[in-house]
């Protein structure tokens, strides 16, 4: 196989893998505009905030230790001991549950008929007050999380030595595929079955995919629509927690990670606000749209750094054709 050919291959496997991750971001978005409307500008500081809970829950720090030092005058930061990786992250799921619940209450329960850019602005407004709260609970410095099902048994991390190998001997060039993304994608895979089913199958579902069709209808055939909506921001903040593993253990856990989100929007633009699948399907081709336009056009003839534009672009041409996205609703409109 010529040497430029496998080295396409390998950005475009590449490329699959980091949309998988884009992908698990725009989960979370599409879930809660799903079920009621809301545009969610708060989904990626929310993976940042779940991701911050699992490394100080699993680290055993006190929060807002800082702020108690700076009251009390103590200097306490730690209880002393370690909590196992699979009891921290359903302890965090816990919290993720109550946050849901403190949003719906004394948040969106208030807002309730009102316009969609006062119910995006007050998404604008938890974002920065979730990210104040996680600065105070856990601190600002970046740190390292490691999710571990036992002893030596943590998220794999570098190159699959079995794909290098495999593909050595058969083109002659070893591809370099991460193990963590290969992780990513397996676990995307079963969030998105599960999420399907769920909104297919289930009671809850169907109320769901009620309370998005129409408020008031939903209302009037027994529909608890604060349940709902609890319901929804708790899956939203479980898929923003999956996606804070995985990109905190890849990158690291810092607020930074808040800036995910926005590479969720143009996977939005072209899978559709309204589809589970249409995130996966946009996450993928984001991820090997950008990576394949670096490789063959970006670096040769631009100079590089066209990771950071070309999803922009190529959402906004797909904005001018189908702006509903390629598994959105589509827009009926009388004329």
């Amino acid at each position: 196989m010529p040497e430029q050919l496998a080295f396409t291959i390998e950005v475009f496997l590449n490329g699959l893998m980091a949309g998988v991750l884009y992908a698990l971001v725009a989960l979370g978005f599409v879930l809660i505009y799903k079920a009621s409307g809301i545009f969610n500008y708060a989904q990626g500081v929310m993976a940042l905030f779940a991701a911050m809970t699992l490394v100080g829950i699993q680290n055993g720090q006190v929060p807002f230790s800082h702020l108690i030092n700076a009251i009390f005058g103590t200097d306490v930061h730690s209880f002393g001991w370690s909590v196992h990786s699979g009891l921290a992250i359903v302890f965090t799921v816990f919290v993720m549950i109550a946050l849901a619940w403190m949003v719906q209450k004394f948040v969106f329960r208030h807002l309730v008929g009102q316009e969609p850019i006062i119910l995006f602005m007050a998404t604008i407004g938890l974002a920065y007050f979730l990210e104040g709260v996680a600065d105070l609970m856990w601190g600002s410095e970046i740190k390292s999380l490691n999710v571990c099902a036992a002893e030596g048994a943590c998220l794999p991390q570098g190159i699959n030595m079995w794909i290098d190998e495999t593909t050595f001997t058969a083109f002659g060039y070893g591809f370099f595929i991460d193990n963590l993304d290969i992780v990513a994608s397996i676990v995307a895979a079963i969030l998105v079955i599960g999420l399907v089913a769920f909104a297919q199958y289930t009671k809850q579902g169907r109320a769901m995919r009620a309370v998005a069709d129409d408020h008031q209808a939903a209302l009037s055939v027994g529909v608890s629509l604060n349940f709902i909506w609890v319901l929804v921001w708790s899956l939203a903040g479980f898929v923003a927690l999956v996606a804070g593993i995985m990109w905190g253990a890849k990158s690291g856990v810092q607020f930074s990670l808040s800036l995910i989100a926005l590479k969720a929007l143009p996977v939005l633009m072209l899978g559709g606000f309204t589809s589970i699948p249409g995130a996966i399907v946009g996450g993928l081709i984001i991820g090997v749209g950008e990576k394949l336009f670096e490789f063959l056009i970006g670096a040769p003839f631009l100079g590089g750094a066209t990771e950071n534009w070309f999803a922009y672009m190529l959402a906004l041409l797909f904005l001018v054709f189908r702006p509903q996205g390629l598994f959105g609703e589509k827009i009926i409109e009388r004329v």
